[in-house]
């Protein structure tokens, strides 16, 4: 790679983590390139983002973004693995992988622009996906106006109830 190559990918991958604020940085030490490509196609598969490059292109492309407080971390074989919204998906992924392939490792991550801790990153994953999270919220917002309509229908219904009680046939 020539220095311009060198420039054109620290520039784009500078402009990629400008736009996220979560990553993980994994040791990817011992794993083999086919499962390395197993990897980058599951990643692919929930639109996330698999990069491996050099320390010094790694820590330049991260200058002046949320990605610059794990400059400490860019030390041996190290890999970025970003989503730029699933964090939670992309935590379960990898947690995933980390468990079929032991050489595959969190060194660190960064989740909302805050580094966490390898066992901070395990609750993250445990965590239940967005989805799910979405439908819980969906549901307790709907509860009290279901609950409401229910005692605004009551008392039509308990009159209708008390005249359906009512003979046809009682004098009147």
């Amino acid at each position: 790679m020539n220095k311009e190559e060198k420039q054109q990918t620290v520039d784009s991958l500078n402009a990629e983590f400008r736009a996220i604020n979560s990553a993980f940085l994994i040791n990817y030490e011992g794993v083999k390139v086919v499962d390395i490509t197993e990897i980058r196609r599951k990643i692919r598969g929930i639109d996330g983002s698999y990069v491996v490059l050099k320390n010094t292109l790694a820590k330049r492309a991260a200058k002046e973004t949320t990605l610059e407080q794990l400059d400490s971390f860019f030390q041996g074989p190290t890999a970025v693995a970003y989503h730029p919204k699933d964090v939670v998906g992309l935590a379960k992924l990898l947690t995933e992988i980390g468990k079929s392939n032991p050489k595959f490792v969190f060194k660190a991550a960064l989740v909302e622009g805050k580094v966490v801790s390898t066992s901070e990153i395990q609750a993250l994953a445990a965590m239940p996906s967005r989805e799910v999270m979405l439908s819980k919220l969906v549901f307790l917002l709907k509860a009290p106006l279901q609950q409401l309509a229910t005692v605004l229908k009551a008392p039509l219904r308990d009159l209708g109830l008390v005249l359906k009680q009512v003979p046809k046939d009682a004098p009147e």
